[in-house]
């Protein structure tokens, strides 16, 4: 135990300040937004406004794997997700606490708002349960494809390889997040057919996917940032010996 701890420690301590923060953020974020859902219109599309974050979550994977491989990336993403959980629950403390919220001062529906909102941050178990798994399934899975399309490429450092590894892992890894989230709690729950989780599970993918195109050229340069500082602190410690 002390030895997984230690480890544990050198990893968090190794990783770059900046993608870790955002990753913690976006986690919280995410899972908070996703008790809104989106009006689309179309009754075969169902997203939520956890959407605005979980391109930032994925893209932030796709940064700290590159920067200091798989494991590494997924025992932040965990951390996250653990840090996530704590959240949660001083969010569901939040909501047993007696008051009012400022957004509730309203004549006549005081009480329904009041009440709405502490549900809201109050969060539901098997909510919070299920989008967990999720993520932290398609965490690893993000992460390990990730890294694994990038030992078959030959240019490390190019704006194309670091898109490839990015668009396929996190299409693929979204499916699955999406997939596992509507079966756990949207057909258990909500009654959901297959056909609704699979159409759900896709399009959100393909929308996510998007976020993470017109986002990857910031991605890439905070990447390549990062591995030339690496470099070049590197070459410094050399040249010192």
């Amino acid at each position: 135990m002390k030895r997984m701890m230690d480890d544990l420690r050198s990893i968090l301590r190794s990783v770059p300040p900046m993608p870790a923060a955002l990753l913690i953020l976006s986690v919280v974020g995410m899972n908070l937004l996703a008790n809104k859902s989106i009006d689309t219109g179309l009754n075969w599309l169902a997203l939520d406004c956890g959407i605005l974050f979980s391109w930032l979550t994925f893209l932030t994977m796709d940064i700290l794997t590159q920067y200091c491989g798989p494991r590494a990336a997924t025992v932040v993403s965990l951390t996250a997700l653990a840090l996530d959980l704590f959240m949660a629950l001083l969010f569901f403390l939040g909501s047993l606490v007696p008051g009012v919220w400022g957004e509730s001062v309203a004549e006549g529906s005081g009480e329904i708002i009041n009440t709405a909102l502490n549900n809201t941050f109050g969060g539901t178990w098997y909510i919070i349960l299920g989008s967990s798994v999720a993520f932290a399934v398609s965490a690893v899975l993000n992460n390990f494809l990730n890294y694994g399309i990038g030992l078959r490429l030959k240019r490390k450092m190019s704006f194309g390889s670091f898109a490839l590894r990015a668009y396929a892992s996190t299409f693929l890894a979204q499916f699955a997040d999406n997939l596992i989230f509507a079966l756990l709690v949207s057909r258990i729950f909500f009654g959901w057919t297959m056909v609704q989780c699979l159409t759900c599970a896709l399009t959100g993918a393909v929308l996510e996917l998007l976020f993470e195109v017109v986002f990857s050229p910031l991605g890439y340069r905070l990447s390549r940032g990062l591995l030339e500082r690496e470099k070049g602190y590197a070459g410094v410690q050399e040249e010192s010996l």
